[in-house]
């Protein structure tokens, strides 16, 4: 379940976070020096085994056409050409005995690959 949003600007949010990841984020933000400066970047890049991969990673720059979604203290930014791959998109986040990290939930991924990391 994501959690709720406030969209900047008139663009929608592209990926929603979960609370878990909202947390996680949180935290690692408050490890980084001007962390409070810094946003969530999510995008796609062309690579990996099924065709796209995704990139998440702390940027301090926003460009004009970024699609700008703010979860609670969370500023998450999303590139336009990586927005139409990512649309609906949930980020999410565990921490277990299975294995801890974010996971992307993407309805518009139609093959992905065995470690979850790239997709067509």
């Amino acid at each position: 379940m994501a959690i709720s949003q406030i969209s900047i600007g008139k663009k929608p949010s592209v990926v929603a976070l979960t609370p878990p990841a909202v947390k996680k984020v949180s935290e690692l933000l408050a490890e980084e020096e001007d962390g409070e400066q810094l946003v969530l970047r999510v995008a796609v890049k062309a690579g990996g085994c099924s065709g796209y991969s995704y990139d998440m990673f702390f940027d301090s720059e926003v460009e004009e056409d970024d699609i700008v979604s703010e979860f609670d203290s969370v500023r998450v930014v999303v590139d336009p050409d990586s927005a139409s791959l990512l649309r609906g998109s949930t980020l999410d986040y565990k921490d277990g005995l299975s294995g801890a990290g974010f996971h992307i939930t993407n309805p518009n991924a139609t093959k992905t690959c065995g470690c979850g990391s790239s997709f067509s």
